[in-house]
């Protein structure tokens, strides 16, 4: 398993909840095997993703 150093690279994906999909705001200093990685890991939990950040807009979290 590849090890991502935060501060050496940075990304920010949108959650498209309505189409199960995913957008690639930005990419800093990630190799095209760090991106995939990173895509796997979203994908594999994308509805947990998505709940909690319902969660914290209905201000169940803080």
């Amino acid at each position: 398993m590849q090890k991502i150093i935060a501060d050496k690279v940075k990304c920010k994906f949108w959650l498209h909840p309505e189409q199960f999909d995913i957008e690639e705001a930005y990419l800093y200093n990630m190799s095209p095997a760090d991106t995939r990685l990173v895509r796997q890991i979203i994908f594999e939990n994308f509805d947990y993703f998505v709940s909690e950040y319902l969660a914290c807009q209905r201000g169940e979290r803080e």
